[in-house]
Order: structure tokens, then sequence, then C-alpha cells
């Protein structure tokens, strides 16, 4: 199977067993209802994020989401709270996702992170620096790195990276790569760029959040809270740009200085401290992705699943080196498998399992993995041509997709099932690179 099924046994055995568990399993009927992960993204960000909004279609993947993006960016980890969200900010980058970067960019301020950082990567440490090779890498040509990029990184020096740092780094640019290609997929981009209200007045189950607030689910003490905590978010920002505004004049000294840093501006309503040009995090722009199939004959060999899998390798070496993330990652990745998908498949003429393994496996093979049990004819067969146009773009140059391209292909199609799609999108894609970057971690430690 593409993903790991119920029967397999991960190298933790009963662990991984145990804490599925604990996890995965909703002992409530109101756990399962969007409106009731609405109120919780809502009590710990103060906002309903649109990517949230659009998720919520599928609450059990919502729930594994969530917990796993909270353990990435605010559990105890190996990296300092303000370098994951500048990292989410140099993922998202790479792609020219304006919605995540601005978001990281008031989380990071919030954090304490230095608002020097923010005028770009020449800002700040070596260190951090450093990590821009593998992001490009990983973001656009996964096959390319290597042993020797991570050599580069761990090389003992006063700017080396510590094993544990650096998968932290690296899971944290997978998962917001990934998650660039959902917010395009899905419009939340566009939208977001528009000036749309990010909270509807309408939710998965066509039920106003507001009235869903009356049930029993939902505490009307915490929508009273988030008013308040929005409310106190306008007096944060203005603080925050007023720190930028302070360490922006010190610095130029008699030069002409601006109200905010260079391409920099403030948006109340949404709360963010905008970014107009993201050309100061990203180097090298025009590297880009570039077909597998036609790539030259020497530089790089097939993926092949059956020598590294997740299974088998990557998910041991993840959980050893930052405890506790390959339990959620896996988490996900069978939630996401496990997705009702009976309507879609129904209608593309073939099984549920196979036609969400063949979005998988086309995914896969764009980024040069293969599986030898499947046979790649079926891609063609169970995969209408305007369906692997959206899904390669998605994946592969995401900031290239625009909203006629979700609202053309499978016009037939409910919204949640578009979005189905892209959460397969999200998830093939986050383990392809995850694969890369833990089998070249993988050979040095070995080497």
């Amino acid at each position: 199977m593409i993903l790991c099924p119920p029967s397999t046994e991960h190298p933790r055995g009963n662990q991984c067993q145990r804490l599925q568990g604990q996890v995965v399993k909703m002992t409530s009927s109101d756990q399962e209802r969007p409106q009731f992960l609405f109120v919780k993204a809502l009590a710990s960000r103060g906002r309903l994020e649109a990517v949230t909004q659009q998720m919520g279609y599928h609450p059990q993947y919502l729930d594994s989401f969530l917990k796993m993006q909270h353990y990435l960016l605010h559990m105890d980890g190996p990296l300092p709270f303000a370098c994951r969200h500048y990292i989410a900010i140099m993922a998202a980058a790479r792609h020219q996702c304006w919605y995540l970067v601005n978001l990281h960019m008031l989380q990071f301020l919030r954090v304490g992170g230095d608002p020097q950082w923010l005028r770009g990567l020449d800002f700040i440490p070596p260190k951090l620096r450093k990590l821009n090779e593998i992001n490009k890498i990983l973001a656009h040509r996964p096959w390319l790195i290597s042993k020797e990029h991570i050599e580069k990184l761990l090389k003992i020096s006063e700017q080396s990276w510590s094993l544990a740092e650096l998968v932290h780094a690296v899971v944290l640019v997978a998962h917001y790569h990934a998650l660039a290609s959902f917010v395009f997929g899905c419009g939340c981009e566009r939208e977001w760029l528009d000036g749309r209200s990010i909270l509807k007045s309408t939710l998965p189950g066509n039920q106003c959040f507001c009235e869903s607030a009356s049930g029993n689910s939902c505490n009307l003490e915490l929508l009273r809270i988030n008013r308040k905590r929005s409310l106190d978010s306008c007096v944060e920002l203005e603080s925050l740009r007023e720190r930028i505004q302070r360490i922006h004049l010190e610095t130029e000294g008699r030069e002409e200085t601006r109200p905010l840093p260079q391409d920099r501006e403030e948006d109340f309503d949404g709360e963010i401290v905008r970014a107009t040009d993201l050309s100061c995090y990203v180097q090298d722009p025009d590297f880009g992705y570039q077909d597998f199939a036609r790539r030259d004959e020497d530089q790089t060999q097939i993926f092949r699943v059956q020598d590294y899998s997740w299974e088998d390798h990557g998910f041991s070496l993840v959980n050893r080196l930052y405890s506790d993330v390959g339990h959620l990652l896996d988490e996900k990745f069978r939630t996401v498998d496990g997705l009702q998908s009976n309507a879609m498949a129904k209608r593309q003429g073939c099984e549920s399992s196979a036609f969400k393994r063949g979005i998988w496996n086309y995914i896969h093979c764009m980024f040069g993995i293969r599986y030898d049990d499947y046979d790649y004819a079926e891609v063609n067969h169970f995969l209408e041509r305007m369906l692997k146009v959206y899904i390669k773009t998605v994946t592969c140059y995401p900031e290239k997709t625009n909203p006629e391209m979700f609202s053309r292909f499978w016009k037939q199609f409910k919204h949640s099932e578009k979005v189905h799609v892209n959460l397969l999108i999200l998830e093939a894609r986050m383990q392809a690179e995850l694969l890369y970057a833990l089998q070249a971690i993988t050979q040095y430690m070995i080497s």
C-alpha cells in the first residue's frame, strides 16, 4: 500500500497502536463536528484561518492536522520558537505564498522574534541562512538532495546544526511547502490577496458558526473571549508596528525612512503585518521544478520505495531524533488515506482505494518516487486529463494556480471532494520531500 495500513507494524510496534488509540479516535460526537474544531482553532489563535475552514469539510483530518502543526510550532522541540516561524516564512516564500508568509510574520513577532530578520535573508544569523539551500532543493527538486548537503549543515563549527534541529527544520520546511500547495489549490491565497473575509457566513455542514455556538458542543464564553482577543490583537499589532518602526529608524540613521521596514504594510482587518515583496526571502528565484522524467540520466537514480519507505525507515528516524513527531505525521498520513472517497471513485469508475492510490502514486512519480508493485497505466486510466493537469500544477508550481483551475476541474463534484483531492496532494507531497531528506540524513549517519 502507498500508506501504512492498520495491520502494518512500525519499528515502535505496539507503541504506535497505543498512541493511535489515544490520539486518532474521538470519543465524543461533538469532536467530529467541524464547528467544535473551529472553536478550538479560535480559542488558540483568535481567528479562524481560511485553511482551517477548508479543512473543516473533513473534520477528522483537521483534528490530526491541527495537532501536528501545533506540536511543530508551539511545543517543546529542538528549535527556538522564533526560528520555527521564520523557517515557515522561508518555505512559503519559495512558492510566493503571501498568505502563509504574512501569517507567520505576525507569529514570529509575537513570540519575540527580531524584527530585523523580516528585512530578508541577509539579516538573519548565518546558521539559519545555511538552511536556505535545502529549503530551495526540497521545494522544487527534492531528488537532488544528498548526504553532502546534510554534512555541510552538521559540520562542526559555531554555525553547525544538530541532527535533532535539522530533523525539526526539515519537517517544518516540508510541511509548509506542502501547505502552500493546499493554500493555492483551494483558493485561500487569492481570497487573502483580494482582501475578503476569511470567516465566511456559512461553514461545512451548512451551519453558521455563530448559530453553532448555541449548541451543546460550543461555548458562548469562548466566542466572547475571542472577540476580546481580536481587539487585543489590534492593540498588539500597533505595538509590533512601533517596534519595527523604531528599530528601522535606529539602523537607518540619517537615511530616508519609511513608516515600516521596506516592503511591509499593515492590515488591521486581517491582523497581519503584510509583506508586499517576497524576494528578500528567496535566493536563486529562477530555480524551479523540472520534470523528473526529462532529467539528465546521470543526475540521479529513481527513488524506490522498496529500498527506503516512510513505514520502515522514515518513521523511526523522525521519532528517534524528534520525539512523537513521527507518530503525529503517521496519524496524518493514515487519516487522509482513510477519508471516504466512494462518490469520487464511483464517478471515475473505480474503487475508492484504487482512485486514491492513483493520485498518491502520480504525485510521487512526478518527484521520481516509484512503487515496484504498482501498474502506472492505472494513472491514465483512473485520472482524467484535466485532473492530472490540476494535480501537477498544484503540486509542482502552486503559485501558478488560479481560482478558475479549481472551479474548472470536476465541475460535477462537490467542494468537499475537491478539498479531499487537495488534502491528498498536501500529504503526498510532504511525504515525498520527507523521504528524500530523511534518506539523505540516514546516508550521512551510516557513512
